[in-house]
Parts: structure tokens; C-alpha cells; sequence
């Protein structure tokens, strides 16, 4: 099969390999269908992620159809299409029976395109089939439910439900890129007053626009945190941080007023300050999370009664999966070419 694989930092190579097979009876193999790069793929391609070994298939985040389900595997069978969520579940460690799916003890969590093969392939072994993959209804397209696997239940998990958005909370989001895009679409389901997106790229911020946000604001031409108090006179009740950089962090715990708190979602590669010599006095939180994915099944049936459209961050797709090369580069340099996110139909 074909499947685009890591070597080291800065070198991805689009190559043929061996077919997986089932190496327990509660795996599964999936025929995957549609496939996406995510922003953490290319933190692993920078070498912020040296779990990560040279020879592992990249990616996270697809969609597919059951090709061999294992002999333990009850839930699926053969022909069913299936979502490959970026996290895995044993279902009965003692992470797993609280939710906490992203630490499972036994070989689940984060691993696909970080400690085994991941989904940048035609065909990919998935551990835990019957606590980890979900069945995507009929009426719906590979394009509806793609961004379930990880962008939106992290945008959602890591930076709305933690960050504890309530009514009529004030939020700034650090990142227009997909993740500040979707903790902007489903943070408008817990009814804040306003909702700012802040990003250097015009494009991204016209997209927030599109997508609903209230205001935006990029910080090459303004002042950010003098326009937060205009917008917000005391500061923000949530920040969002949805880049993974020192400054960005640093901004989110500038914009927060006393009592607010600082969701940390990005993927940091490298060490940031926490100025606790100024945070100490006004009672701020700082929270931090790996993805889950328990609200998928809660975001699926948001996207299937029409509450919830995650196609807008299509921006780019590409067939056949010998194009994964061309996907990467434009993804890459996402404010050169408008990107979002793509999509690679493997079959």
C-alpha cells in the first residue's frame, strides 16, 4: 500500500509499504477513505516530537470502511464505514472509565502517527476497534464527519469545555488556523456575549468572520490587548491559546481578566514563561489537555440534526492519494495558498 511516512525532521516521503495485519484479536483494519494532515504533523516534521521514529506513517485523523475486523472485535463488521478518531481506548483502564481516553494505561490514547503507524495510508491497523472507532450514518459524507477525529472534539474538549465557557462569557481565541476555528464554532454553543479571533493572517480571520465570529483582530495592525479592553472594559473571561508558540500563550494570559482562565491547546515545542508574578494576584487559571474525543458521539448528532457544519474548513482536496505530497506543501504554507484544511481521497 501507499502511505506517506516520516524520516527525520523535515523529511516526509510518499512510499510503498507493507500491508498491515491484525496483531490482536481487538484490532481492525480499515480501508481509509478520506484523510487529513493536521497542524501536529507538522510539529512532528519540525522535531518537536521525537517520540515520533523515523520509518512511522504520519497522520491522525481519517475516515474509512472496515475491511477486517479482528476475532475479539463485536461492535463492527466487515463494510461498515467507519471514523478513525486521532485517540484510542482500551475502555476499562482507570483513564479510560473516567474519560480520559487521551491517557489510557493500556496502549491506547495519541499513538496513531506518534508511537505506532498512523492514517496518512491506504489501510491502516486500529487497536481497540470496538471502545475507539465510531460508525458515521448513512446520510452523511466523508466531508461531514472527517473533522470529528480530532479538530473539533480538541477545539471543543481542550479549549471550550476546559477553559469552562459559560453564557455570556467574553472569549478571545489565539489561532485562526483549524483548531482556533473550532473551538470557535462549538464555543458558540455555550452562548458567550462575544467570541474574538485573533490571528496574522487576514485570510484565516475572514474565514473566523464566515464561521461567526464577533470581532477580529490582527495583531500586525493593532494593538490586541488595548483593543480587548475596548471590546470586553475588563479583559476576557476565557483565552484560548490555538498556536503553540511562546508569544501566543504569553498574549492569552495578557488578555485575561481576574477570575479568567487560560486554556492551553496548542503544541508547544518549546519551553514558555508563566509570569507568576503577575498572574499570582489576579486568580487565573491555566488548563491544559490532550484530546479526549468523548464528545464525539455528542458532536456527530450536532452535525447530523444540521446544528453544526464542518465542511467551510475544506478549503483544499486532492485525489488520488498520490497527491498527499502536493496536500502537504500546500497545508504547510497555509496562509500562501488560503488552506484550512484538506483532504486526500484515498479511494
Amino acid at each position: 500500500m501507499k502511505a506517506m511516512v516520516y524520516h527525520g525532521p523535515g523529511d516526509r516521503r510518499l512510499e510503498t509499504v507493507p500491508d498491515p495485519r491484525i496483531e490482536q484479536s481487538s484490532d481492525a483494519i480499515v480501508r481509509l477513505t478520506s484523510i487529513t494532515i493536521c497542524g501536529t504533523d507538522l510539529h512532528i516534521l519540525k522535531g518537536d516530537v521525537p517520540a515520533v521514529k523515523p520509518g512511522t506513517i504520519l497522520g491522525h485523523e481519517a475516515v474509512g470502511i472496515v475491511e477486517e475486523p479482528g476475532s475479539a472485535v463485536t461492535q463492527f463488521r466487515r463494510g461498515d464505514r467507519v471514523l478513525v478518531p486521532a485517540i484510542t481506548s482500551c475502555g476499562v483502564c482507570e483513564y479510560c472509565r473516567r474519560q480520559m481516553y487521551g491517557q489510557c494505561l493500556n496502549g491506547g490514547g495519541w499513538i496513531f502517527g506518534h508511537l505506532i503507524n498512523g492514517l496518512q495510508a491506504e489501510l491502516a491497523r486500529v487497536p481497540f476497534a470496538d471502545t475507539s472507532i465510531h460508525k458515521v450514518p448513512d446520510r452523511l459524507e466523508d466531508a461531514d464527519v472527517l473533522f470529528l477525529t480530532d479538530i473539533l472534539a480538541t477545539g471543543y474538549e481542550c479549549g471550550i469545555v476546559r477553559g469552562g465557557v459559560k453564557p455570556g462569557n467574553a472569549v478571545a481565541i489565539v489561532g485562526a488556523g483549524p483548531i482556533g476555528l473550532s473551538a470557535l464554532v462549538t464555543g458558540k454553543l455555550h452562548g458567550p456575549r462575544a467570541i474574538i479571533m485573533i490571528d496574522k493572517d487576514d485570510n484565516r480571520l475572514e474565514l473566523a468572520t464566515r464561521l461567526g465570529a464577533d470581532h477580529t483582530l490582527n495583531p500586525d495592525k493593532q494593538d490586541i490587548a488595548e483593543e480587548i479592553m475596548r471590546l470586553t472594559g475588563l479583559g476576557v473571561d476565557v483565552a484560548v491559546e490555538a498556536v503553540g508558540v511562546p508569544e501566543t500563550f504569553e498574549l492569552c494570559a495578557d488578555l485575561i481578566r481576574p477570575g479568567g482562565t487560560v486554556a492551553n491547546v496548542g503544541v508547544h515545542g518549546k519551553p514558555v514563561s508563566l509570569h507568576l508574578e503577575r498572574l499570582w494576584i489576579k486568580d487565573i487559571t491555566v488548563t491544559t489537555q490532550l484530546v479526549d474525543g468523548y464528545t464525539i458521539p455528542l458532536l456527530l448528532q450536532l452535525i447530523e440534526m444540521g446544528k453544526l457544519d464542518p465542511k467551510p474548513f475544506a478549503t483544499h482536496n486532492y485525489q488520488p492519494f498520490d497527491r498527499f505530497v502536493e496536500a502537504y506543501d500546500v497545508f504547510s504554507k497555509a496562509a500562501e495558498h488560503k488552506a484550512c484544511k484538506v483532504i486526500v481521497k484515498a479511494a
